[in-house]
């Protein structure tokens, strides 16, 4: 398998996903802003997951420029990935329909968790790929950092939503996105340089 069939395979996934989110977002009855107001956790938690959606695919569009050859362990870690992410529009929908109730705060904190898992797991699968130790491996690696200081404040988000405020653990989930707006300036260089 070429790498172009693996990223249009995802491409779809990723697309399916924001499709489905959107589609629970439901027309109010009429237009006054009363019928709106009771909307407006449903619209936050999309704005959210949306966002969250974007980060890991433009993400993943740049790790796939690293890869040099498909493997089954990328191929397997890239499916890993998706399939966590397809749980994002239950968990998004269900965590603005209890008006981010802590359990569903702390659940959508927890699935954050197993995706960053899995996309540090197919950065490892793609380094792995790679000849010998190269820059372009060092800069994947260098990814891994951010992964795990997301993986502490999205741990750390699961018992605050729980025991002290889910407006706190979503702003620690809105942290971990501005970390990773922007893709990895090394893997830029390291791929200029070859």
């Amino acid at each position: 398998m070429n790498k172009s069939r693996l990223e249009a395979f995802s491409d779809g996934v990723f697309a399916i996903i924001i499709t489905i989110m959107v589609l629970e977002l439901k027309i109010p009855d009429d237009t006054s802003w009363i019928s709106i107001r009771p909307l407006a956790p449903v619209f936050l938690s999309y704005i959210l997951s949306f966002i969250f959606i974007a980060i890991y695919w433009v993400n993943h569009h740049h790790l796939m420029h690293t890869l040099k050859s498909v493997h089954a362990s990328v191929m397997w870690s890239n499916m890993l990935l998706l399939f966590f992410l397809s749980f994002v529009p239950f968990v998004t929908g269900w965590m603005g329909k209890t008006n981010f109730d802590k359990t569903t705060v702390a659940i959508y904190g927890g699935l954050l968790i197993s995706c960053g898992f899995s996309f540090t797991l197919l950065g490892n699968a793609i380094r792995k790929t790679y000849k010998g130790e190269t820059k372009l491996s060092q800069a994947v690696a260098k990814s891994d950092k951010k992964g795990l200081v997301s993986t502490i404040l999205y741990a750390a988000s699961i018992p605050i939503a729980l025991f002290v405020n889910p407006a706190i653990s979503a702003v620690l989930f809105l942290l971990v996105s501005v970390m990773w707006l922007i893709p990895s300036k090394a893997i830029e260089d390291a791929l200029a340089d070859e």
